[in-house]
């Protein structure tokens, strides 16, 4: 059960009321406590997590549990992933809708729809030390000092891999290059590719990062400034071409991201880049093909070992919040149940604030549902291979822009294609990114 935590500062803002509709919108969980004269609500926005358990037991066990200790209605709405954007857009135009709205990637851009957030992290810290790096440098503006969001956990990205089909060829896929060869050995002796995604879509954004950081090439350096064009992002965008033209097919042009699950489970791909998503699914529907699928780290490339968050999950309290003490409160004790977010989620949701999951190796040491149990293991440093959106700097609201528009899929896309040499593809990358970080630093952002 949720503790009590006080905040000294006292700021309610008064609002119409939640808006009364909305696409996507499932039917409200409505938790009654005590006498409605005196009762406070708490709107929470939520996605539909990929592992439906979840939502189970945060709608129904926990957020009942805190409602019923904290005398407040806890409404909560959950929405598709591909919706939550637009959700957020129309709460802030009709100033009104939840207390807390969450998102899968740092909200840089609504900084100035949101309050400073730092009061939970400074109770965080006081209860369970620092938070990794990477809930900082996703929700941090290191130029406005301000705390625009809170994260509790996120999702890494490991590597997901046929281990028949790698042993056949006597590969393990550790490093990018192990990939690239080993990939082309088992389509040419199987006919079955790798598959990693080229296309406007979550996965690929995840991944190429993921390339680009190991090879030494970023979108920006540690203080924010652009540095998109060098030698270290041709090579990423050369090895990425080779990768696709010896062990992809043309299919991954036209993914969602949902393709590599089903590549993957269906037995057509060697090899993929995502959460575990892939393994738990297979195991919860005892797919036969589920033994054979692995995992491994995020694949070491000539310069670092490196995999960006498969998601980063970063909760913001609006200006207009109709709750907002009680919203804060929510979020600080949120963090105590850490252990049942990770177990709830199947290991899908590690901990940003690792103290609060004491025995978190020793759980993925061992999981009965795996084969074998310690399939998971993989994952005992992973936050030393994990970096944000943004890496080597800090998430800004040019990194969430130019994410939200998929310019570097449609970049890397365009130069595997062959449709442009590789420095037209960077050049034209370039163009789109350098008025983003020019419009933003004019607002003083970053």
């Amino acid at each position: 059960m949720a503790k009590e935590t006080a905040f000294s500062r006292r700021s309610f803002l008064k609002t119409l009321g939640t808006l009364s509709s909305g696409i996507g919108i499932a039917p409200a969980v409505i938790i009654p406590g005590r006498a409605q004269a005196d009762q406070k609500t708490l709107r929470i926005l939520q996605w539909n997590h990929f592992i439906p358990e979840f939502d189970v037991w945060f709608n129904q066990v926990y957020v009942k549990e805190w409602g019923e200790k904290n005398n407040t209605r806890v409404i909560v709405d959950n929405v598709g992933m591909t919706s939550l954007h637009s959700r957020a857009a129309a709460e802030i135009s009709a100033q009104r809708g939840h207390d807390i709205f969450f998102f899968l990637s740092p909200p840089a851009i609504y900084e100035d729809h949101v309050i400073d957030h730092r009061e939970i992290y400074e109770e965080c810290e006081s209860k369970y030390g620092k938070p990794l790096e990477i809930a900082e440098k996703s929700t941090y503006n290191i130029k406005t000092r301000k705390y625009y969001g809170f994260s509790d956990s996120y999702v890494p990205d490991p590597i997901n891999y046929r281990k028949d089909l790698w042993d056949d060829v006597g590969i393990y896929p550790d490093t990018w290059e192990d990939i690239r060869i080993g990939g082309r050995k088992i389509k040419d002796k199987h006919g079955i590719p790798i598959g990693l995604g080229l296309a406007p879509e979550l996965d690929t954004n995840m991944v190429l990062r993921s390339i680009m950081a190991s090879f030494g090439a970023s979108v920006q350096d540690t203080e924010g400034r652009l540095i998109l064009k060098s030698k270290q992002t041709i090579e990423a965008m050369k090895f990425v071409k080779a990768l696709y033209r010896e062990t992809m097919t043309d299919e991954v042009f036209a993914w969602d991201a949902s393709s590599n699950n089903r590549m993957m489970l269906a037995g057509r791909g060697s090899l993929t880049a995502n959460a575990i998503s892939i393994t738990r699914r297979g195991e919860s529907q005892k797919i036969p093909l589920a033994d054979r699928i692995w995992l491994a780290k995020a694949a070491k490339g000539p310069v670092h070992r490196i995999g960006l968050n498969h998601l980063m999950d970063a909760y913001v309290i609006w200006k207009f919040a109709e709750n907002i003490e009680g919203a804060k409160q929510f979020l600080v004790d949120y963090v105590a149940q850490s252990r049942e977010v990770f177990l709830k989620s199947q290991f899908y949701n590690f901990p940003c604030y690792p103290k609060a999951v004491p025995d978190i190796d020793q759980l993925i040491s061992h999981d009965n549902q795996a084969t074998p149990p310690d399939k998971y293991a993989i994952f005992k440093d992973v936050s030393e291979w994990t970096v944000n959106v943004g890496f080597p700097g800090y998430a800004n609201a040019a990194t969430d822009e130019i994410f939200s528009k998929w310019i570097l899929p449609k970049m890397f896309a365009q130069a595997s294609s062959g449709k442009v040499t590789l420095e037209d593809a960077l050049d034209q990358g370039y163009k789109e990114i350098e008025p983003i970080y020019q419009a933003w630093s004019a607002q003083g952002k970053i």
